[in-house]
């Protein structure tokens, strides 16, 4: 446990940001999942499905790259999966 008055402010902080982490991380990992979902079920001929999981793709690319921004997650690992989530889209609308 800290003693010195300034340690245990950092305590306080490190527990705000932990749980505002988890929080974001949640997010990020909640829009990826739809978008995974949606990718899986969809045909080609559907156009209005091909368009909601466009934006179901934008809506994960975008919340994954503020994650990076933030810190939270690490850039290199998040152009990693926007590539791949990227490939899955234009497989499937190919």
């Amino acid at each position: 446990m800290a003693n010195h008055q300034s340690a245990k402010k950092r305590a306080r902080q490190d527990i705000v940001r932990c749980e505002r982490n988890k929080s974001y991380l949640s997010s990020v990992r909640s829009a990826v999942k739809a978008y995974l979902t949606a990718v899986k079920g969809l045909e080609k001929s559907d156009s209005q499905a091909v368009e909601q999981t466009k934006k179901l793709f934008m809506t994960a690319q975008s919340k994954m790259a503020k994650a990076a921004t933030k810190g939270i997650l690490h850039k290199n690992n998040v152009a990693r999966k926007t590539k791949r989530m990227s490939a899955m889209l234009k497989k499937k609308t190919a």
